[in-house]
Order: structure tokens, then sequence, then C-alpha cells
């Protein structure tokens, strides 16, 4: 049998555990929010090519030139692109520009993790379609990931930390070249099997990913049509 004392020392146990409980969620909260709203140090300064067909540096404040599939994820702050998704695994979203007549180009933009891992940019995407992922995952994975649709198709291992700006520099060519420059050092130049798509524009993405949260911030982007001159020494 047990005693009046013995189950009221099991009820205050309780309690304290259902406080203990909420404190911990609190703290969690409050310190996913402080992460989801830090600031990057300032974006590098950029000079695109004077051949350019697309350029965005974000300082006009808005996203007139790029659509949303998730209009509430993506917005400017202090002149650059901003994208927070909920906490959850495997949540993602993209903002598209670009025209579907687009082949042979360079994408190149700066992008900066604040909370999660994944980021990067999608290339060659028709509208409604999927294109050829390019994938930069930071703390404890520190590498370079190269989807066309779901399929894997390259990886290289780069260290890329949190709250640090890495310029990437993405060449596709044909349907089965893709070369991939980080910070100035060609990490990745691969033959794509499958081949990627054959025209399309461009997509940076915000993706929770197995971690579960993202944080990202992208400036300085810049497309621009690829000719034999044009090699990644830029």
């Amino acid at each position: 049998m047990t005693s009046r004392s013995g189950r009221g020392l099991a009820s205050r146990a309780g309690s304290t555990l259902l406080v203990l409980a909420a404190a911990l969620a609190s703290f969690t909260n409050a310190h996913s929010d402080a992460a989801d709203d830090a600031s990057p140090p300032p974006a590098p300064r950029f000079t695109p090519l004077a051949a350019a067909m697309f350029i965005d540096d974000f300082t006009s404040g808005d996203l007139e030139h790029w659509t949303a599939d998730q209009a509430s994820v993506w917005s400017v702050r202090n002149g650059m692109l901003r994208a927070v998704l909920p906490d959850g695994k495997q949540l993602h979203s993209f903002l598209y520009a670009g025209d579907a007549s687009w082949a042979d180009y360079a994408v190149e933009f700066d992008v900066c993790g604040i909370h999660g891992v994944d980021k990067g940019c999608a290339i060659r995407v028709q509208p409604g379609k999927k294109g050829l992922g390019v994938d930069l995952r930071g703390p404890a994975y520190d590498d370079l990931k190269l989807y066309v649709n779901q399929f894997p198709v390259g990886s290289a291992a780069f260290s890329n930390p949190n709250g640090t700006w890495h310029h990437v520099l993405i060449e596709i060519r044909g349907r089965d070249r893709c070369t991939v420059a980080i910070d100035g050092h060609v990490v990745l130049d691969n033959r794509l099997h499958p081949a990627a798509p054959a025209r399309g524009g461009i997509a940076l993405s915000a993706y929770t990913g197995g971690v579960g949260n993202c944080t990202v911030y992208y400036d300085n982007v810049a497309v621009t049509p690829l000719t034999s001159s044009m090699a990644t020494s830029r």
C-alpha cells in the first residue's frame, strides 16, 4: 500500500518534471528563434560581368524579378535575401527567376547559412519541373551534392561553416557537363548521368533536410551566358 506521503512525493516529482520539460521547451524555442533572427556579416562586394543577363543584389528591397512557391519564406533584410523555414524535417521552398529558354550559362551567388545545413540552388529549371540541384551542406556534413531531379550525380567534400559567406559559381554546358567552384576553387567538374534538362531558369533553395531547420541568406546573384572565352577562373 502506498502512503499518502509517498503519493505526495510522486505528485511533486511529476510536477517538477513537467516544469523542467516546459522550461526546456521554452529554452529550445527561444534558442531556435534567436538563431533564426541572427544576422550574417556584411555580404561580399560584387562586380558582375558586363555580359550578365540577370543580376540582383537585393538593394531594391523587393523581389520583383522572382517568384516564390511560398512567399512567407522569402524576404529582403538589410539588402540581402533571407529565407526562413519553420522547424520540421524535409521542408523546402524555392525562389525562381530567369527564362525557360536559357541553355549554357553560369550562375553565381553569395550564400551564408545561419541555422541548419542545406543551401544552394537549382539550375535548368522548367516551370513546374525539377532541374539540376546543387546543395552545399554545412556543419557535420561539409560537402557538396549534385542531383538531377532526385538522382545523385556528383559529390565533393568542402568545409562551409555557418555564419560565413561563400561565393558559389556554377557552369552548365550541354546536358552532361557541370562545373562548381566555391570561393574561387573548383570543387566539382562532372559529367552528368542522367543528363540535366536542356534549358531552364534558376531557383534558390531553402531546405530543412534531416536536421529540421533552415535560415539562410543569399546575395549578389548573377547569370551570364557562357562562351568559349568564359571559364571558372572568375
